[in-house]
């Protein structure tokens, strides 16, 4: 099912259909459509005059360079593996944003190339950039790491050397890593006119053990400043993104050991072995285990994943059009 609306949409209302929604610009009747292979729209793509009225303020706490840093420890790189794979059906999305066959995309925060990997056949270029360099050795050498199209370099997204323009920025989870003051002016200098910065997404569905498994996270974390938030409410309330369309996926099962589930843990912020001491690692293992697979008879979990995008504008630089 395809619905498109009048506003800047919120949360998906229908989250069991693939959607796509579009964001009227002040003038009547434009609205951004997907069409064909291209998506074309009305709206002022890179941010237009924004540049004066972005609000500086600092991220949140959470979202540190110290915290940031954690995704190159080599036991984070080592059970990325671990973490839940983007549905099929985001990519072919993702090379019609960036204009299909012929575009040339920019992926952000790569990490291991979950997106950049299975993008990469669908275009004619893809520029894939990740400051870890652990990260980027597994990346080249996991399936797609390969492909001719795709090209890695090791360096953070704020000045990593690149080879403008693009038709897509793509960035994943490492979206809330980056030095945003930085990062987004940036990519508006590195796109093409009519191009896009995508911040791509997995949600997972409800699972019966989450209330059980939240007070073994909140313990075992070493992230002590986590807030609840919301990456794009950061992004446009600093006037730095104006969204233009979102899309969701239909919810996609990913099975896996329970081993395998709670290792995924250890992939992500506040959950690093090579941060946390030996004896608490291993006590949210065995507490974390014990709470899933009481409702895991089979020793397997099933996650209902869900992908996600968000596209639209990143803040347009008010000086300095050239970028390398």
């Amino acid at each position: 099912m395809v619905t498109t609306t009048g506003g800047d949409t919120g949360a998906n209302p229908n989250p069991d259909a693939p959607t796509y929604a579009s964001a009227r610009s002040g003038r009547q009747g434009n609205v951004c459509k997907v069409s064909g292979a291209r998506v074309a729209g009305a709206l002022v793509r890179r941010g237009g005059d924004m540049g004066d009225g972005a609000t500086r303020r600092p991220k949140p706490a959470h979202l540190g360079p110290a915290y940031a840093e954690q995704f190159g420890d080599p036991a984070v790189v080592a059970a990325y593996r671990y973490r839940p794979t983007y549905p099929e059906a985001v990519f072919p999305m993702l090379a019609r944003l960036a204009g299909g066959p012929s575009g040339a995309v920019l992926d952000v925060g790569c990490g291991d190339g979950a997106i950049a990997r299975p993008l990469a056949p669908l275009v004619a270029r893809l520029d894939a950039v990740d400051s870890a360099a652990e990260m980027v050795r597994a990346g080249r050498r996991l399936p797609g790491g390969d492909h001719p199209h795709l090209t890695w370099t090791v360096g953070p997204a704020e000045s990593a050397p690149v080879n403008p323009p693009y038709g897509l920025i793509s960035a994943g989870a490492s979206i809330h890593w980056f030095d945003w003051d930085i990062a987004l002016p940036r990519f508006s200098r590195l796109l093409a006119p009519g191009g896009w910065l995508a911040i791509v997404g997995e949600s997972v569905r409800p699972n019966p053990w989450d209330a059980d498994l939240q007070p073994i996270i909140d313990r075992y974390s070493t992230n002590r400043d986590y807030r609840p938030y919301n990456v794009i409410d950061e992004l446009t309330s600093r006037g730095l993104f104006t969204r233009a369309g979102q899309w969701a996926s239909d919810p996609v099962p990913f099975r896996q050991p329970i081993t395998g589930y709670v290792e995924s843990f250890h992939a992500r912020n506040g959950f690093s072995r090579d941060r946390m001491s030996p004896a608490d690692a291993a006590a949210f293992d065995a507490a974390a285990t014990a709470r899933v697979a009481g409702h895991c008879p089979d020793g397997q979990v099933t996650l209902q994943v869900v992908g996600t995008i968000v596209w639209g504008s990143p803040l347009a630089p008010v000086e300095r059009t050239d970028e390398r």
